[in-house]
């Protein structure tokens, strides 16, 4: 069964695929859409094309564990990619991936604003899918 992983971003979004036997998160890239409808019909998109059977999203927790307003909205984001591609949305706690992301960027010389923001976001739906692989696996 593939998973698809999801960095929600009211700006851009990271998008990242496991292989068929879930053991591996790969980047698939960033979305840039601010309509949430678009990026939702971009999404089922690449779930139709890649034969995705579940979905994880990365839930912005605040550090001390509570809810913030990004919740919300990922969570509202989740109820709409539901009810358009049918599939199991599971939600996961992804404190520290974009300071993940950037770290392993900086550690290997990633340069160029524009690019990086993209790249952080794609990287960060790898670390959130991976570790969601990692915990079922």
């Amino acid at each position: 069964m593939r998973v698809l992983g999801i960095d929600y971003g009211e700006k851009r979004t990271g998008i990242a695929m496991s292989d068929v036997s879930e053991i591996i998160a790969s980047p698939l890239g960033s979305l840039t859409e601010t309509n949430i409808n678009n990026l939702i019909e971009k999404i089922h998109t690449i779930i139709i094309e890649n034969n995705i059977e579940k979905v994880i999203i990365g839930k912005p927790l605040n550090m001390n564990g509570t809810s913030g307003s990004r919740v919300q909205k990922t969570i509202e984001f989740a109820d709409k990619l539901k009810k358009v591609t049918n599939l199991e949305i599971e939600l996961i706690d992804e404190r520290l991936t974009t300071v993940t992301a950037a770290n392993i960027l900086n550690e290997s010389n990633f340069n160029g604003s524009k690019k990086r923001k993209n790249v952080i976001d794609t990287l960060s739906a790898v670390i959130i899918l991976q570790q969601y692989l990692n915990k079922e696996n």
